[in-house]
């Protein structure tokens, strides 16, 4: 899929830098909340970058600094011709679970830069994410339950990336009445790292390209075993290790890697 042209993208906005795509959710209008489009290009997005070998590493944001995404548009029409919702207890077709890059099968690493507002449905990708950071005056919030909606996808998401059982209750249960605020959100977890607005991207910016500047196989793989390893148990997980383990090594990784060891040392940033 070489041929996606990033221009013609109406809900997002898309550009190359080197080897890391920078993607930011595009209708500022609307809070960056997801509808049909939106679902579909960043779905299509991710399934490109998939096979795109130019691509090691992707920046997630949004334009602008007031909302990185509040959820489903409400406005949303799910299906052609004005339908509406139709309820099984068997099936549900939940636009959202289009939106994660684990979703969609792409294990490059993925570190998304919130930029303000993170609520309901911009749960799914922050589920699915690799690494969050934050400006320091975003929050983040769940509001389903005040309007007269369950929460189900959003806080099993934040349970299975790790965020404590009790503050996915706290913000579940509590809805539109408290938001996390940046600074909580650094103490639980959930986010690694908290800055200005205005530093928000060189940072996102420095973690993607230090993470592109490895051999791409064994980061894959190690994707794949870390993710692997919150839903498998401690046995399964080091059984699956091997598959992995040969999967992501190559002599050019080594190579590459080789190279990288024989040249000048990394000098790390303390965090």
């Amino acid at each position: 899929m070489a041929d996606l042209d990033l221009s013609s993208l109406t809900t997002l906005k898309a550009e190359q830098r080197g080897a890391v795509m920078w993607i930011w959710l595009d209708r500022p209008e609307k809070y960056h909340a997801f509808d049909q489009v939106l679902c579909d290009e960043l779905s299509g997005l991710w399934r490109h970058l998939r096979t795109d070998d130019s691509v090691r590493a992707v920046v997630l944001s949004a334009t602008g600094d007031k909302a990185f995404c509040t959820g489903i548009d409400r406005d949303f029409v799910p299906a052609e011709g004005g339908a509406e919702y139709t309820f099984s207890p068997y099936a549900y077709d939940d636009p959202g679970q289009q939106l994660g890059p684990k979703a969609n099968e792409l294990w490059k690493p993925v570190v998304c830069a919130v930029n303000g507002m993170a609520c309901g449905g911009a749960f799914y990708l922050l589920g699915e994410v690799d690494i969050i950071i934050s400006a320091d005056h975003a929050t983040f919030f769940d509001p389903h339950v005040t309007y007269g909606m369950p929460a189900v996808y959003e806080p099993l998401l934040m349970l299975h990336r790790g965020m404590p059982f009790g503050e996915v209750l706290r913000m579940t249960l509590l809805g539109n009445h408290e938001r996390l605020s940046a600074a909580r959100a650094l103490e639980i977890g959930l986010v690694s790292e908290v800055c200005t607005s205005a530093e928000l991207e060189e940072r996102a910016g420095w973690i993607a390209e230090a993470i592109a500047s490895a051999p791409a196989g064994p980061m894959q793989a190690t994707l794949r075993t870390l993710w692997a390893g919150r839903e498998l148990s401690r046995q399964q997980a080091l059984s699956l290790g091997g598959t992995f383990l040969n999967l992501g090594m190559s002599e050019e990784a080594l190579a590459e890697g080789q190279k990288t060891f024989a040249g000048a040392r990394v000098k790390p940033r303390i965090r």
